[in-house]
């Protein structure tokens, strides 16, 4: 009786413990970053299929962090120089991206279609993942969250770690993909046609804001 009693408690401190964590992960990605503007533009641009290799390598650079937080990796610790080094990287790029959309001409925006298979297409979507791991991997604000929950979760069976990583992983790339899809849809292309240009300087001025930000947050403390 007080082993089943030791179950249920424990089981229940577990469930507890997984909706603090994943809400916690999903409070972060509802708040817009630079991958979320990335990926928006790129949907805009050239629909949901080809935003999806975006997606991905966003997914795959979370990823990534999360196995460094997992196995401890003590580089991405705040005040680190090697964490210093990719806060720099981070705002350097972008602060580049940015630039280029702020010289966005407006393109027309065309409809996303479906059957699409040519190799410029396929090409696109290698470019799109590589372009979403480097916005993921130079975005200082993925290491240090993933590096700050999981210092949380220290006493935690590493098993249960690995579970919490890989929701977390699918979590943001299912969420990517519906971000994709819902701006890559042909009535809300149809809608925000008529204001690429202003759409995409203004995603470029977000994201030289962000670069600020991030350089402000990189600068020593005085004292």
């Amino acid at each position: 009786m007080l082993r089943d009693t030791g179950l249920r408690a424990r089981r229940r401190a577990l469930f507890e413990q997984f909706w603090m964590v994943a809400g916690a992960h999903f409070l972060a990605l509802l708040s817009p970053g630079p991958d979320f503007f990335l990926i928006a533009q790129a949907a805009l641009a050239q629909g949901w299929r080809r935003a999806s290799g975006i997606c991905l390598g966003v997914a795959l650079a979370n990823g990534l962090f999360i196995a460094l937080a997992l196995g401890g990796f003590s580089a991405l610790r705040p005040g680190n120089a090697w964490f210093n080094l990719l806060q720099w990287s981070g705002c350097l790029y972008l602060a580049w991206l940015g630039s280029r959309l702020l010289r966005s001409t407006g393109a027309p925006l065309p409809l996303p279609q479906k059957g699409l298979h040519s190799p410029q297409a396929t090409t696109g979507w290698f470019t799109g993942l590589r372009m979403g791991l480097a916005s993921g991997l130079l975005n200082p604000k993925n290491a240090l969250f993933y590096a700050s929950l999981f210092s949380l979760l220290a006493g935690t069976e590493k098993e249960i770690q690995v579970f919490y990583g890989a929701w977390m992983f699918f979590a943001v790339l299912g969420w990517d993909l519906v971000v994709a899809i819902a701006m890559g849809h042909p009535s809300v292309v149809l809608r925000f046609s008529r204001h690429m240009a202003a759409i995409e300087r203004t995603t470029g001025g977000v994201l030289i804001l962000l670069a600020v930000g991030v350089a402000a947050a990189a600068l020593p403390r005085p004292g």
